[in-house]
């Protein structure tokens, strides 16, 4: 049997360990807005990466749970190192699990946070221990990065992510996987937010309309020209989610305001989008525009280096009789960060569906082979000569 075939068969035998760990980590709710609740799933983390002689700074947040970074003991000095990439929040509240319970029904398991993204986790795990129980040696240090605050747009993190990114060979990311197919996604829309602010002038609307400036008059040619900005064709959406304004029905409003939501797939449409919003002006006499954000996770582009690293992966597929295809994905991860900065594959994680939703689940029977795509391409040479 080759090596290849042994990580595999290794694998299938830790399934029910895989999973156990894995119910363990979905009890443990940890949304991303009540730090305290990361705790104990911080700790587990530490003792699961600690059992197989790894090296753990656990790094304090501010709004945050924290953070965790482990680290191979065995580098060597000049050895050339690579990331493992996820986050253990979630987007459910305390007591989720009240209405959403933990349900195990044949090959399917179902829970908050158990697709997006704590399988992933245990992936990071058990590709761990799959190279330390078969005495396998990466020519390339594997070094992990947990995050608390992804959902929430990785505000503390990032630095983080950004410097582990510039030291790299590479980077994994355990996100879930695209589609039942499970394709790794080699391509993230950028994500940005912006809010629009309009001052108009207050007047009695039955005394002195012409009085008044319209805030909520002018926040409509606002939305008509954001809206303007959308091209389905390059994969760009400007989405007007929320307005509010006003104060009574019988007074011209002196106030309004808009937060929307861009998406875009290169790094070019972000600039030129960002720009577009920023440039609008007011065409109702007497009010004005305040425009604030911008796209805060830039686009994960199908780079030549991301595709380099997309065809070993596909190579290995290919030697486990695996299919593995690769996907855009409409959502930002801290891979886009990555991207920037190494190669980077993303989606490595379970394959189910249902993130954000109230149907999240995983196919438990496939996580062995989504671990050991990942154990073999910890294994891989670099890809920097």
């Amino acid at each position: 049997m080759g090596e290849k075939q042994e990580v595999l068969a290794h694998l299938r035998t830790q399934q029910d360990s895989m999973t156990a760990l894995l119910k363990d980590l979905v009890l443990m709710e940890t949304p991303s807005t009540e730090p305290a609740a990361q705790a104990q799933i911080r700790e587990r983390l530490k003792a699961e990466f600690e059992e197989i002689d790894y090296r753990v700074n656990l790094i304090p947040g501010r709004n945050s749970g924290g953070h965790i970074y482990a680290s191979a003991k065995y580098r060597g000095r000049q050895q050339p190192a690579q990331l493992m990439l996820g986050h253990c929040d979630t987007v459910w509240p305390i007591g989720t699990l009240q209405s959403m319970p933990l349900l195990m029904e044949a090959s399917t398991l179902s829970g908050p946070g158990v697709y997006d993204m704590k399988a992933g986790l245990v992936e990071m795990i058990y590709a761990l221990r799959t190279i330390e129980s078969l005495g396998l040696r990466p020519s390339v240090a594997p070094l992990c990065f947990i995050n608390s605050d992804e959902e929430i747009g990785s505000r503390e993190s990032t630095r983080y992510v950004r410097a582990l990114a510039q030291r790299v060979d590479r980077c994994m990311v355990l996100e879930p996987s695209l589609g039942p197919s499970g394709k790794y996604k080699t391509a993230r829309k950028g994500v940005g937010r912006f809010e629009v602010t309009v001052q108009g002038k207050a007047a009695h609307a039955g005394l002195d309309p012409g009085a008044g400036a319209s805030a909520i008059l002018e926040l409509s040619h606002v939305i008509q020209k954001l809206f303007e900005l959308n091209d389905p064709e390059r994969g760009t959406s400007v989405n007007v989610g929320v307005i509010d304004g006003g104060i009574r029905p019988n007074m011209v409003a002196p106030q309004s305001r808009a937060i929307i939501d861009v998406r875009v797939q290169t790094q070019a449409d972000a600039e030129r989008i960002e720009t577009a919003i920023h440039s609008l002006e007011a065409e109702t006499e007497g009010v004005i525009l305040t425009i604030e954000g911008a796209i805060g996770r830039p686009p994960m582009e199908r780079t030549e280096s991301n595709q380099q690293l997309w065809r070993v992966a596909q190579q290995l597929a290919e030697d486990l009789d695996l299919d593995l295809d690769q996907g855009t994905a409409g959502g930002g991860s801290d891979g886009n960060t990555t991207s920037l900065y190494t190669a980077t594959l993303d989606g490595m994680g379970a394959v189910g569906d249902g993130a954000h939703a109230h149907h999240e689940h995983i196919n438990i029977d496939l996580l062995p082979e989504r671990c050991a795509l990942l154990t073999l391409l910890l294994l891989a040479p670099p890809l920097k000569s």
